[in-house]
């Protein structure tokens, strides 16, 4: 799984995600490790996807 498949599912229904939901999701499918560093290392808070997305280098489509 990458990070766009990620986020799919994760925002499906969703507007707004905090940023240690998605660490926990990205954790529990195993994404690599340069992915997980990187949603490690953002900021508290919660994200829309365009944002999220945004910082970690996905499409967001």
């Amino acid at each position: 799984m990458m990070i766009d498949d990620l986020l799919d599912d994760i925002y499906h229904g969703q507007e707004r995600i905090s940023q240690a939901e998605i660490q926990r999701r990205a954790v529990a499918a195993e994404l690599p490790a340069d992915l997980l560093t990187r949603i490690s290392a953002l900021p508290q808070g919660e994200y829309a996807m365009d944002e999220v997305a945004d910082l970690l280098g996905g499409s967001a489509v």
